[in-house]
C-alpha cells in the first residue's frame, strides 16, 4: 500500500483498480503471494488451512453491527481459503458481504474431511488465475 493509504483511519474494501495499491503490491495481491506469511499463523495455531477467511478487527466490527448473523462466522477458526474465497472472491459492499457469509455458514454447518479437501484442490484454480484483487 502507498503511505498513508487511509490517511482518514477508515478501513476500506478493496476494489478492483485500487489506487492505494503500489505495481509491487498489486503483484503481490493477484499472485496471493501475500498470502505466504499466514502459514505462520497455520503452523502456530492460529489460523487453519481452511475456514472463513480472517477480516480486520475494524471491518468486523462494522459488519457485526450492519450484517445479521455476521457473528455465526467467528465460532469456527478463519483459514487462509475457504468456500467463500473459490466460489465467490472478494467482497466490496455489504450485499457481498452478505452473499460471502452465506457461503461461510454453509461451510460452517456442512465442514468435513471431503469438503475440506475440494476446497484445497479448488484453490489453485484462484491463486495460479490471478483472480486476486
Amino acid at each position: 500500500m502507498v503511505r498513508d493509504a487511509e490517511a482518514d483511519g477508515t478501513p476500506r474494501w478493496a476494489t478492483e483498480t485500487d489506487q492505494r495499491a503500489t505495481r509491487v503490491g498489486r503483484f503481490l495481491r493477484k499472485s496471493h503471494l501475500d498470502e505466504l506469511p499466514q502459514f505462520i499463523n497455520v503452523l502456530r495455531g492460529e489460523m487453519s488451512l481452511v475456514g472463513p477467511r480472517a477480516e480486520r478487527p475494524e471491518l468486523v466490527d462494522y459488519f457485526e453491527r450492519h450484517v445479521p448473523f455476521y457473528r455465526a462466522r467467528l465460532l469456527v477458526r478463519p483459514g487462509i481459503t475457504g468456500w467463500a474465497q473459490i466460489n465467490f472472491g472478494y467482497a466490496s459492499s455489504i450485499e457481498d458481504t452478505i452473499l460471502k457469509l452465506e457461503y461461510d455458514l454453509y461451510y460452517i454447518k456442512r465442514r468435513n474431511l471431503l469438503l475440506d479437501l475440494l476446497i484445497l484442490l479448488r484453490t489453485p484454480i484462484t491463486v495460479f488465475g490471478f483472480r486476486g484483487r
